[in-house]
C-alpha cells in the first residue's frame, strides 16, 4: 500500500497506543528520581515524537515516488492565512543557470557535474512559489498600473506594504516534503515576522539531483531581487530578504550563500539554519551516536525498490560494499577525486593502452599510432574510482563504495563543498547566521561544527584532500577571511527540525528567536549591524545588562518634565538610545562578537554553552571532515541488504518494468520522427520542415523560447544514473519525454509534429495520461491534486489540524485536550 492518509493511519495508531501506555510507565518509574526533567516527560511532545519518526519509517517501506506525492499533495491555506501561488519563470532560471555555470568552469562542469545542460530540462514552465501571510497584514491597494489582476496577483499587490521577506526553502533529505508539509509553520513565521515568506517549491531529488536544485534557489532569488517585466511584485531589496531553511534546505542555504558570495551578488541580510545537513558524507560522531534519540531513520533514507530508484534495484556482482580493487587505492577515505588530475589521467591512459594491447589481436602499426591513441584519451573518458571507505583499523584495507548511498548526488559527489558546504574553502563572508540544533539529533555535531567554522575561519580549516583540486575553494582561503556573525543554539533533549514540534516550549523559544533575528537583520543598515549583528535579547548576560540600564534610564525619565506634547514616544526615544550607548560599551570592551554560543533547555530558557575547549567534536581534525567512514557505511549496508532481501520481488518488477518503459520511449521518439519531428541538431540553418501526418492530432504546442533544453539534446552528457532528463525507463521520464516533444519544445526542437490519431486514442484511455493537455509532470516538482480523497481529510491537514491545536492547548490538561482533540477531527 502506498503513502496514504488510509496507511498512514494504519502504521501509525499502535505507536500512538503503545507510546501511551509506555509514557504512563516511564512516568511512574521516575516518580522517585531525582534527575531533572526531560523533554518527553510532557506526553504531547512524545506522542508526536513517536507519530512522526513512525511517518518517516513508514516512508522507507514505500517507493520515493509514493513518499512523494503524499506529501507534494496541495492542503489548502486556512482561512486566515492569504497565499498567492506563483511561477519562477524560465527566464530567472536561466540567469540562475548563467551563474552556476560561472562559478563552474568548464572542466568541473565536464568532470564533475556531467555537463551544463541535464540539469536545466524540467518538465513545468519555472518553478513553483508560493507568497504566504496574514490577511491580517493586507494593505487596502488592488490595483496594478495597466493590468486587470487575476485574485493571486491581487493578493500580492496587498502584500507590497510587508518589506521583510523570508525565504523558506522546505523538503527534507532534498527528496520529500513541500511547501504544504510546511503551511502552517510558514504562516507562523508570517505572522511573527509581520512579513511575508516566500517558499521555494524546487526540484527534488532524485530524478533532479544536484545542481538542479541550486539552480532553483538562485532562480527564486533573483526573481525577488530582480523581477521580470511581467511580475506583479516590485523588486525586493537584498537587505529586506533573510533565508531560512530546515534540514536538507538548510544545507542548500548555506551553499547558495557561498555561490552568491563568490560570484559578487547582492547577499541577503540573514540566514536562518534549523538541523542543517551540511556533510552528506556522515563523519561526524553523533550520525553513530544519537541514532536512538533522533526520528532519522536508523539506517537513512531506504526505500521500497520501483523503476526510480535505488540505482540498482539488485546489487550487482560481488555486493554494493566490497573491499578495495585498485592498487594503490586513492587515500583512504577520500572519496577518490572528482577533477582527473594530470598523474591521474596518465595513469589511465597507460591502463586503457595495456588493455587494449592484451586484448588486441594485431600490434599498432608505428608508434605514432599509439601516441595518437593516448591523446585521443581525454577528460570525456575519466570515470572516478569507487568511493573509498576510511576503516576503524587505519592498517586495514579500505572497502569500496558500489552503490550510491544518497539521493541527492552521486557517492564521488559527495565531497564536493556545493553538495557538503562543510567542506567550503571558506565560510567567511557570509551574512549573519542563527543556527539551531536538537542536542539528541544525528546531526548535531555536523551543526556544532559548521557553526563554528564560519565564526572563526582561521581556527577550523577545510581538509587539504579536499582543496587539491579546487582551484575556487583554494583561492577562497584567502579571500573570505573575514568572520562571520553566528549565533549557535544547541536545544537539550530535541530531535532534528524541533520546529516541528510547534506545541513545546523548545520550538515557542525558536519561533521567537527567529522572529527578532529576522527583523533585527532587516530593520538596521549594514553599519548599525557591522557593531550588533544579532538583537540584544540574543545574549543573556548583554540582556540583563541593558534591561538594568535600561530600568535606571525609565526611572530617570520618568522623575523629570516632558517638554514635549507626545511624553511615551519622548521616554521611548531615551531608553532606545540608553540601550544602544550599554551594548556599544559592551562590544568596545568584549571585540570577540563573532558569536553567541547558547544551550536551550526544555522550558526555552538560554544559558552558555561549555568552552570550545571542551567540546569534543570542535578538537576532531580536519583530515577527519567529509570523508567516508566504516560505521556509517555498515550501518547503511546491514539496512540496504535487509530491503533487499524483503522487496527481492519488487526489485525484479521493478528491473523488468524499466525495460518496457525503455521500450514505450523508443516507440515514441520512433513516433514522433515519422511525424515531423526535427531538432536543430539534425537539420541545415534553413532547413524547413512539415508535419508529415495526414491524419493527425493537433495538441496545440508550441516552441519556447526560454526552454534552452530538452531531454533529446543531452547526447554528450553525463548525468548522475538517477537524473530524469536522460533516462527513458521511469513512468515520469516518459511524460517529461512528451511534454517536451508535442506540447512545450524548446529552442533546440524546429518542429512540433502532430500526433497520429491513434495515438490521441490510446493517449484518451490512459489514467496517466491526456491527448490534449501535457501529461502530469514528476511529483518531484508538481504539486498532486487529489481528486479521490478531499482536501480536508488528507493526512497532512489532520496533522496541521491537530498540531495547531496543541499549539494553542498545550497549557491545558489532558481531560479538555482530549474532547478537541476529538472535534477537530470531526470537523
Amino acid at each position: 500500500m502506498p503513502v496514504s492518509t488510509l496507511s498512514a493511519a494504519v502504521h501509525i495508531t499502535p505507536v500512538v497506543i503503545k507510546t501511551f501506555g509506555r509514557h504512563g510507565k516511564r512516568l511512574a518509574a521516575r516518580r522517585n528520581d531525582d534527575r531533572p526533567d526531560e523533554a518527553q516527560d510532557d506526553i504531547f511532545f512524545d506522542e508526536a515524537f513517536h507519530i512522526v519518526k513512525a511517518f518517516i519509517e513508514l516512508g522507507t517501506k514505500n517507493t520515493v515516488e509514493s513518499l512523494q506525492a503524499f506529501t507534494n499533495t496541495h492542503v489548502p491555506a486556512p482561512y486566515w492565512a492569504a497565499v498567492a501561488a506563483v511561477c519562477i519563470p524560465l527566464r530567472s532560471c536561466n540567469d540562475a543557470a548563467d551563474i552556476l555555470i560561472n562559478w563552474f568552469g568548464p572542466d568541473e562542469l565536464k568532470a564533475v557535474v556531467g555537463g551544463e545542460r541535464w540539469w536545466q530540462v524540467r518538465g513545468l514552465d519555472g518553478v513553483d512559489g508560493e507568497w504566504i501571510t496574514q490577511k491580517d497584514y493586507l494593505s487596502d491597494k488592488k490595483v496594478c498600473a495597466g493590468r486587470k489582476l487575476s485574485d493571486d496577483e491581487e493578493t500580492i499587490v496587498r502584500m507590497e506594504n510587508l518589506d521583510r521577506v523570508m525565504v523558506s526553502l522546505l523538503p527534507w533529505g532534498y527528496f520529500w516534503g513541500s511547501i504544504n508539509t510546511h503551511r502552517y509553520q510558514l504562516i507562523r513565521y508570517a505572522r511573527k515576522i509581520k512579513g511575508r515568506v516566500f517558499a521555494v517549491n524546487y526540484r527534488k531529488a532524485p530524478q533532479y539531483p544536484w545542481p538542479a536544485p541550486l539552480q532553483d534557489v538562485i532562480a527564486a532569488y533573483l526573481y525577488l531581487i530582480r523581477p521580470p517585466p511581467d511580475a506583479v511584485h516590485k523588486a525586493v531589496p537584498a537587505s529586506k530578504i533573510v533565508f531560512a531553511g530546515d534540514s536538507a534546505g538548510g544545507g542548500l542555504c548555506v551553499s547558495v550563500l557561498t555561490i552568491l558570495r563568490d560570484m559578487g551578488l547582492p547577499m541577503p541580510a540573514g540566514c536562518v539554519l534549523i538541523s542543517p545537513w551540511v556533510d552528506l558524507t556522515h563523519s561526524f560522531p553523533s550520525v553513530m551516536q544519537n541514532t536512538e534519540t533522533d526520528i532519522i531513520p536508523q539506517h537513512g533514507f531506504l526505500a521500497k525498490p520501483s523503476t526510480l530508484w535505488p540505482v540498482d534495484p539488485l546489487p550487482k556482482g560481488e555486493g554494493r560494499v566490497v573491499p578495495t580493487k585498485h592498487d594503490p587505492p586513492p587515500e583512504p577515505g577520500h572519496a577518490d577525486q572528482l577533477r582527473p588530475s594530470k598523474d591521474r589521467l596518465e595513469e589511465e591512459r597507460v591502463a586503457k593502452n595495456q588493455s587494449s594491447r592484451e586484448t588486441s589481436t594485431f600490434e599498432p602499426s608505428s608508434k605514432e599510432a599509439e601516441v595518437a591513441e593516448m591523446d585521443d584519451y581525454d577528460i570525456d573518458h575519466w570515470e572516478p574510482r569507487p568511493p573509498k571507505v576510511q576503516m576503524n583499523n587505519p592498517d586495514a584495507p579500505p572497502l569500496e563504495l558500489r552503490s550510491q548511498i544518497q539521493l541527492y548526488a552521486t557517492t564521488e559527489q559527495l565531497s564536493h563543498p556545493l553538495v557538503s558546504p562543510v567542506l567550503q574553502g571558506s565560510l567567511g563572508n557570509l551574512p549573519p547566521l542563527y543556527i539551531l540544533a536538537g542536542n539528541d539529533e544525528v546531526l548535531r555535531d555536523e551543526i556544532v561544527y559548521i557553526a563554528h567554522r564560519a565564526a572563526y575561519p582561521e581556527q577550523y580549516p577545510t581538509r587539504k584532500g579536499a582543496l587539491r583540486e579546487a582551484r575556487r575553494q583554494q583561492g577562497n582561503v584567502e579571500r573570505f577571511t573575514r568572520p562571520t556573525e553566528v549565533h549557535l543554539q544547541v536545544f537539550d533533549d530535541m530531535c532534528h527540525v524541533l520546529t516541528v514540534f510547534t506545541f513545546t516550549e523548545s520550538a515557542k523559544h525558536a519561533y521567537r528567536s527567529i522572529a527578532e533575528f529576522v527583523k533585527h537583520v532587516t530593520d538596521h543598515d549594514e553599519d548599525y549591524l557591522a557593531q550588533h549583528p544579532f538583537p540584544q535579547s540574543s545574549d543573556p548576560e548583554r540582556e540583563a545588562a541593558t534591561e538594568t540600564d535600561s530600568s535606571r534610564q525609565d526611572s530617570e525619565a520618568s522623575e523629570q518634565p516632558s517638554t514635549q506634547n507626545n511624553t511615551g514616544s519622548s521616554n521611548q526615544i531615551q531608553v532606545s538610545a540608553a540601550r544602544e550607548k550599554v551594548a556599544e560599551n559592551q562590544i568596545s570592551e568584549n571585540p570577540d562578537n563573532r558569536m553567541i554560543r547558547q544551550r536551550v533547555d526544555i522550558y526555552g530558557k538560554p544559558r552558555p554553552m561549555e568552552p570550545r575547549e571542551d567540546m569534543s567534536v570542535l578538537a576532531l581534525k580536519p583530515s577527519q571532515i567529509g570523508i567516508i567512514k566504516e560505521g556509517p557505511t555498515i550501518k547503511w549496508l546491514k539496512g540496504q541488504e535487509e530491503w533487499d532481501k524483503k522487496y527481492r520481488k519488487n526489485a525484479k518488477s521493478a528491473i523488468r518494468q524499466r525495460q518496457k518503459n525503455t521500450e514505450k520511449a523508443k516507440k515514441l521518439i520512433d513516433h514522433a520522427k515519422a511525424q515531423g519531428l526535427l531538432l536543430v541538431s539534425e537539420s541545415g540553418p534553413d532547413e524547413l520542415t512539415s508535419v508529415v501526418s495526414t491524419s493527425a492530432h493537433d495538441t496545440k504546442g508550441a516552441i519556447q523560447q526560454d526552454r534552452r533544453w530538452g531531454p533529446l539534446d543531452l547526447e554528450h552528457e553525463k548525468p548522475p544514473a538517477t537524473a530524469i532528463a536522460k533516462r527513458h525507463d521511469t513512468p515520469e521520464a516518459l511524460a517529461l519525454l512528451k511534454k517536451h516533444i508535442y506540447h512545450t519544445a524548446p529552442i533546440t526542437h524546429r518542429t512540433v509534429p502532430k500526433m497520429k490519431l491513434s495515438d490521441a486514442v490510446w493517449a484518451a484511455f490512459d489514467p496517466h495520461d491526456d491527448p490534449n493537455h501535457p501529461p502530469k509532470q514528476s511529483v518531484s516538482e508538481a504539486q498532486v491534486r487529489n481528486s479521490f480523497v478531499p482536501d480536508a481529510l488528507h493526512g497532512l491537514r489532520i496533522w496541521d489540524v491537530i498540531v495547531g491545536y496543541f499549539s494553542r492547548k498545550s497549557t491545558e490538561k489532558a481531560a479538555i485536550g482530549k474532547n478537541a482533540i476529538k472535534e477537530a477531527v470531526k470537523s
